[in-house]
This record gives C-alpha cells, structure tokens and sequence, in this order.
C-alpha cells in the first residue's frame, strides 16, 4: 500500500467515470478566503474545479505551492491610494507530510516538503502545497516560495521548476499513480521534463501530459533566455542539444506555451471563442497538439446565492427583490465601513471588479469626463458605482489606473473604490450589484468568470461581447456592447466601445431599471436560470474526464 493509499486517500469511493487517477498542477488555488494561495482567475478557476471533483467523486489530486506571503495584502496609504503589504501566513490546517526531498535549481540541492490539505476543511480533493520555507534551506532558496509570481525573473524561474519538478518528485514519494499530468498554464512545464528523464521518450510523456492554455495573444505568454533556463535547472539535467530537439527550439528564446503544445497529447482552451483564437494564434507552429474548447466555470455550490435560487423556484418574486435588496445591504456596510459613504439600496448599483490588466479597461468609463459626469450626478435616474481589483504589484500603470479612480472617487458620494479583492469581498460584490461590468477589448479575455458568478446572485452582466460571455448572452439576460471594429487601433475601438457602452446604459440600462421593473426583474430570473448548470464547474470537470484525459480526444 502506498503513502497516498496509506494516508490521504479521498475519502469517497471513485465514481466508475473517473476512476483515472490525474495530477492538477496549478500555481495558484482559490480555495477558501483563509488560504491565500491566488493572486485572480487562474486561481478561481483551479479553486471551483477542486469543489467540482471533489463533489463528482474524481480520482485527482491538486499540486500547487503554499505562499509565505501570498500575493499579497492590498492595504491603503494614508490619501487612500494603493498600497501592497506582504504579511506572513500561517495556516493551521494544514498537514505537514514530512515527506523531504531535493531538486536542483541554479546547480544548488533545495530541499522541498509539501503540506496537506485534507477534503474535509473546504469540500475538496486532496491538495498538495509545495514549501521551499524550511530550515533546511537557505535564505535565498526558502525565498523561492514566499510571493506568488516573484517580479524577478531568476526567482520566477525557480518557482516554475518547484511546481514542475517538486510536483512530479511529490507523486513520487506518495505513490500516487498519476495517468494524467494536467498542467494548468505552463508554469508546471518542468515536470514534462522530468518525466522526459524518468522514460527517454518523448511519447510516453506525451501521453501522460495535457495542457489548459488561458492567454489568447502570443506576446502574452511567458518567454526566457534559454541559456538562463537551462543554468537554472529547468530542464532537469537535459543538454541543450536534446532540449532543442524536443521543442523544435530555433533561437535564443523559451516560449513555455509553445513548448508545452508540443509536449503535450492535447490542449484545451478556456472558451469556445478563444478556442477558436488559440487555433488561429499557434496554428503557424509545426509539431504543436490539438487544441480543443473546454469554456471555464465556477463552482455554484459555492458561489451561487440558494436562497435566491430556493425563491427562484418557488416563484416568490417578491421575496426574491427582498433577498437581493437585503445583499445589497451587506455590501453597502463593506462601502461604508471602507470609504465613509452611504449607499442606497433602491438605486442601480454597477459594479467593476476584477484582476486589474490594462485590456480590461477599468477606467474606459471616465474616459468621456462630461457623460461620467451626468452618469453620476443625475438624480432622477441614480447609480452608484463601485470598482475594486487587485494589480500585479508591480504593474505601476494598473495601480496608477487603481489609484485615478480612488481619487475621482473622492469627488462623488455615489463612487467608491474597495481594497481587498478576495474570495469574500468578491462573493459580497456579486451578491450586491444590479450590473456586473465587464469592458475587455474583444478578443483579450480568454474566458473571464467573474460574471458567471455575479448571474448566480442575480446580477444582470453587461459586457462586451468576450470571452465567455458569447455562450451565455441574448438579449434576455445580459446587455450586450456590441463589438468595435477589430481592424481599427486600440484608441478607436475604445472610443466605439465606450461610446455604445454609454448609449446602452442611458438609453436601456437605467430606463427599465426605473421604469419597468418587471422586465427588469424577467432579466434576472432569465439570468440566473441560463447560468446553470452549463456555467457550473461540474460540467467542466466531467468534460475534462471525457475530453482532456481520454486518449481517444487526440483529434
């Protein structure tokens, strides 16, 4: 009997459909607001699918790293502008294995330990979290697990190797007889590598390896000297020569995605739009796999509202306004306790949060000052509009774009900028919102949750046309912008876009809020009837199993 079979069995008996034991490699896992081991939608996205595997009875395993300092704490300076605090954390919870090992990085022997979390804290499969942090080390080399997406480029380096190597040398020393390696983004890649050594044969790595790419714009996706990677270790030992060969590497330059495409027996896209894009965007590379469409989704045991769903049902409309003015409520109190100001609950409330990236445009609605303006200052058709995200803490443009609406805030009552966008601020603001923004430039966002989430908590999206929300919108559940021209630059399309946004929200958005709030009321319930189940994750993780994992997919 194995140590896995011995000490961190799931706890369930294998339904017969996923009886094959996988491997979900992730650098990021949004799992519970008291373990901070995600920086966005990566994260999210590997937090539903443990909750859905979990619930469906699958024979999988996650891998990630446990973050001394997480991403990090989004905290405030004294003029309410950004500020990022890096707090350690510690989380009782988790097992220690004991389990020890080494891997090399930079030609120097780091010892690894990996802490458990079991199914019965957070309704999961079992998680393994990776941890350099030890005494064992080194500070230098402790340092490797301690901020999630490190801005240096030698530390990242040695984080991807962690996840890679540490991973695979972790199924190892459990036992646990992985079929499928499944690498969620490319930060994993080394583990491809690894096994590469273990079976000299780049088939039975192949058909051990499959690969979810989430970045649909080739500049997009990470690249480094290769000298620097092989220096570091991240080829586990390989010469040069024999890495060349296996990634069809011409030139000085490491495309992780690309390499992993042709390391891998399949990939899948993260929505039926970027699959297309995905196809389109690596098609030019020879030796590359398919690469099918698997939309993402979120977990609705977890986000959805049941009490709005239980009224939904039932047909108890009024106690179904009842429940969403009394959420509301609830976020309004997070609005107040943060900014000092009062919202209303019978005003539309529009909110914008997400990861903050420069595609994703947060600020494209104050770019026509004088119809902002009018937006917020009307007072016979009132709005209230709450933004909140968290930067890459070092993307100075996305903070000085966070810290512009913090000070533009300051000069209306019905604005306000919220710090702390995690799990429970993320939940409360779905549960709060009328209209869940979303402003991407068409074709950027790979797939975007946030909003399937806000429709199970009856908020009506309002987005450009992206993304997911293709599979999702008519004009019965969502207002659609329609999409700018894709041959135009970047400055007209948001010109067009910004300017359709603000011709649907006066002209449909606010009337039928105010004035027809029976249809207003049809498009939420239409909304959160489509949402589910095809945007729950239990789809997704079934069609992994049907899909991604079957070797019969190849094609």
């Amino acid at each position: 009997m194995t140590l896995f079979e011995k000490k961190y069995r799931h706890g369930y008996s294998y339904h017969p459909a996923y009886r094959k034991p996988v491997a979900y490699f992730s650098m990021e896992f949004a799992i519970d607001q008291a373990l901070k081991t995600y920086s966005g939608g990566l994260g999210y996205l590997a937090g539903s699918h443990m909750r859905s595997a979990y619930e469906l009875r699958q024979n999988l395993i996650g891998i990630g790293i446990q973050w001394k300092y997480g991403y990090y704490d989004q905290v405030r300076r004294p003029d309410q502008t950004m500020d990022a605090a890096f707090l350690e954390k510690s989380y009782s919870f988790l097992e220690d294995t004991n389990i020890r090992f080494t891997i090399d990085v930079n030609g120097h022997p780091v010892w690894v330990t990996a802490r458990y979390l079991a199914p019965s804290y957070f309704n999961t499969v079992p998680v393994f979290f990776l941890t350099t942090d030890i005494p064992e080390n080194d500070y230098l080399a402790q340092t490797i697990s301690h901020r999630l997406y490190d801005s240096d480029v030698a530390a990242k380096v040695a984080q991807f190797i962690l996840l890679g190597v540490g991973g695979a040398k972790l199924l190892d020393y459990l036992g646990y007889p992985a079929e499928v390696y499944h690498f969620n983004e490319a930060h994993a890649l080394p583990a491809a590598f690894y096994l590469y050594q273990k079976f000299k044969n780049l088939e039975d790595v192949r058909r051990r390896v499959v690969f979810t790419t989430h970045t649909p714009e080739e500049a997009g996706n990470e690249k480094h000297d290769v000298h620097l990677l092989h220096k570091m270790g991240y080829f586990c030992g390989l010469k040069l020569d024999e890495v060349r060969q296996l990634c069809r590497l011409s030139g000085e330059v490491f495309d992780h995605s690309l390499c992993a495409l042709r390391m891998a027996r399949l990939a899948n896209a993260v929505s039926q739009l970027h699959g297309k894009v995905a196809r389109s965007m690596w098609g030019k590379y020879e030796g590359i796999c398919p690469i099918h469409a698997i939309t993402n989704s979120q977990n609705a045991l977890y986000w959805a509202d049941h009490k709005m769903y239980e009224l939904l049902h039932r047909h108890r409309i009024k106690q179904l306004v009842h429940r969403k003015k009394y959420m509301k409520k609830v976020l309004f109190d997070i609005v107040a306790d943060q900014t000092g100001k009062i919202f209303n609950p019978d005003v539309l409330t529009i909110v914008w949060a997400r990861r903050f990236a420069g595609y994703k445009r947060a600020d494209l609605l104050l770019q026509d000052a004088d119809r902002f303006h009018q937006l917020l200052t009307q007072t016979d058709m009132p709005v209230q509009l709450i933004y909140a995200g968290k930067p890459y803490p070092t993307d100075y443009g996305a903070i000085a774009t966070f810290n512009k609406l913090v000070h533009t805030a300051k000069n209306y009552r019905n604005m306000a900028v919220l710090t702390g966008y995690e799990l429970r601020l993320s939940a409360c603001l779905k549960a709060g919102a009328d209209i869940w923004l979303n402003t991407p430039r068409v074709t950027r966002e790979a797939s975007g949750t946030s909003g399937m989430t806000a429709a199970m908590n009856g908020a009506i999206n309002f987005s450009t046309y992206d993304g997911w929300i293709p599979e999702f919108a008519n004009e019965k559940n969502a207002f659609i912008i329609p999409p700018a021209d894709q041959e135009e630059s970047f400055v007209i399309q948001d010109v067009q876009d910004l300017q359709r946004l603000y011709d649907i929200l006066f002209k449909k958005v606010l009337p039928m809020y105010y004035k027809k709030p029976g249809l207003w009321l049809r498009m939420i319930r239409q909304s959160m009837k489509d949402v589910l189940p095809y945007f729950d994750s239990g789809r997704m993780a079934d069609e992994y199993y049907r899909i991604l994992y079957d070797p019969s997919s190849n094609a």
